[in-house]
C-alpha cells in the first residue's frame, strides 16, 4: 500500500512538473504574433492618405496597423536605434538610403511607390500673391514674418525647399527668416495657427489643411523629384506586413493617395 501511494504521488509530482515546463511556453504565442498590429514607421506627411487606407485594409482582413508619424530622418535614425517596426515609408530617397545602409530595410522590398510636389502656402484668408520664378523676392512677400518650413538639413520637405529657393535665387534672402519645424506637417500647423505668413510644405499636406491655401506651387524642375519609397524591415516577423505592404501597391489603394494630391507611381496592374 505504501508503495502504491509513493509511486502515485511520484507519478503526480511528474505530471505537476511537465505542466509547469509546458506552461513556460505561452501556447498562444503563434496566435499572438499573428494577430500583432503591423507597425508602419511613415513620412508625416502621408498621415491623412495612409490612415484612410490601412482603416479599410483594416476592414477587409480584419487586421491591424498601428502607424508612427515624424520626420523621416527621426524615423531612419530609431530603426538605426533598434526601435521596432514591420515597414519604413520614406519622403526622399536619402533616408531610404541610408536606412539600407545601415541594414534597417530589406532591399528587395523597396519600392518607389508615390511622388509629391511642393507649394507655397498662407492662411486661408490671406491677401498675398507669389510669382514663383527665378529672382522671386519672397523677404519682401514675408512682410517681416517667418517663412516655416521642415528642417532644412535634414527633414525632406525642408531640403526640397530649400533647393528650389536656391535654384531661384530666393534663398539668400530669407536664410535668416526661416521658422525651422521637425517635420513638414509641423510646419503647415505654424501657417494654419497664423504664426508664419507663408509655408513650404508638400501638395498633399495643403490638401489636409483647410485653414491654409495654396499661393503657388514650386516648378518641378527646380528640385530634385519628390519620390516616396516604401520598404518591409530588416527585422519584422510579422507576415501581416508582406500582406499590408503588397495592398498598398495595389490599384485598391491608389484612389486614398491620389484623394490626398499624391501621385501614385509604383502601383501593381
Amino acid at each position: 500500500m505504501i508503495h502504491a501511494v509513493s509511486t502515485r504521488r511520484s507519478w503526480l509530482a511528474g505530471l505537476l512538473g511537465l505542466s509547469l515546463v509546458l506552461g513556460s511556453f505561452p501556447a498562444t504565442t503563434p496566435s499572438r504574433a499573428a494577430d500583432a498590429p503591423v507597425v508602419v514607421f511613415a513620412a508625416a506627411s502621408l498621415k491623412n492618405a495612409l490612415d484612410e487606407a490601412t482603416a479599410t485594409w483594416g476592414k477587409e482582413t480584419g487586421k491591424t496597423a498601428k502607424i508612427s508619424y515624424a520626420g523621416s530622418n527621426a524615423l531612419a535614425k530609431q530603426l538605426e536605434s533598434g526601435a521596432p517596426a514591420d515597414i519604413f515609408w520614406s519622403a526622399d530617397q536619402a533616408w531610404m538610403d541610408y536606412a539600407q545602409k545601415n541594414n534597417t530595410i530589406r532591399p528587395d522590398t523597396r519600392t518607389d511607390l508615390l511622388r509629391n510636389a511642393i507649394v507655397l502656402v498662407a492662411a486661408k484668408d490671406s491677401t498675398v500673391a507669389v510669382d514663383l520664378k527665378p529672382g522671386v523676392d519672397l523677404a519682401k512677400a514675408l512682410g517681416g514674418g517667418h517663412l516655416a518650413m521642415g528642417n532644412v538639413d535634414a527633414v525632406p520637405a525642408g531640403k526640397y525647399g530649400k533647393a528650389a529657393l536656391t535654384q531661384l535665387g530666393a534663398w539668400d534672402g530669407v536664410k535668416d527668416k526661416v521658422a525651422q519645424a521637425e517635420n513638414v506637417r509641423a510646419a503647415l500647423l505654424l501657417v494654419a495657427r497664423g504664426e508664419a505668413p507663408l509655408g513650404i510644405v508638400y501638395a498633399s499636406d495643403a490638401v489636409s489643411e483647410p485653414g491654409v491655401k495654396v499661393v503657388a506651387t514650386f516648378p518641378a524642375d527646380s528640385h530634385p523629384p519628390i519620390v516616396y519609397p516604401i520598404a518591409r524591415t530588416k527585422e519584422s516577423a510579422n507576415e501581416d506586413s508582406v500582406a499590408l505592404l503588397k495592398w498598398l501597391q495595389s490599384p485598391a489603394a491608389k484612389p486614398f493617395f491620389e484623394k490626398q494630391g499624391f501621385t501614385v507611381v509604383g502601383a501593381a496592374k
